[in-house]
């Protein structure tokens, strides 16, 4: 088990089971064809992110770097929220572009979804977490994983 500290973005508390992206998060592009089809599992549909391609991403505590891609982004989340989708949680190990902060904050203000968020959780954070093991999200932005 170990403890990593980061920024609460959008304090909140969860438990769930890790999904990792090594590299640049689409938001775009891994969420357009779930929202649009009504894929309640909400399978990752960005074809260049082999770690999240096909998998699903909702109820997840999704892992990643940072945010890349589409100006949309943020409405993309906060779609994903407002429709029951998003993941249980994001996790970066970067600063979080102001995009996604954005509609990760509006998804906590306009809906009844907790998604929590904490980025600056360092490189290493990533090196040690894999997909499938447990995170805790505690609202300082404290997150174990196990």
């Amino acid at each position: 088990m170990r403890k990593f500290q980061g920024r609460a973005v959008v304090p909140g508390a969860c438990t769930a089971e890790a999904l990792v992206s090594h590299e640049g998060f689409n938001t775009l592009a891994s969420y357009q064809m779930a929202l649009m089809f009504g894929d309640k599992k909400v399978k990752c549909g960005d074809q260049n992110n082999p770690d999240l391609y096909k998998k699903p991403m909702a109820g997840k505590a999704l892992c990643l770097p940072m945010t890349i891609g589409s100006t949309t982004g943020g409405m993309v989340l906060y779609a994903a929220c407002a429709m029951g989708r998003q993941p249980a949680c994001m996790l970066f190990s970067k600063h979080i572009d102001s995009l996604a902060a954005s509609g990760a904050i509006l998804g906590d203000v306009w809906t009844d979804v907790s998604m929590p968020v904490v980025d600056q959780l360092g490189d290493e954070f990533l090196q040690y977490v894999q997909t499938g093991m447990t995170i805790t999200v505690a609202a300082d932005g404290t997150v174990t994983v196990q």
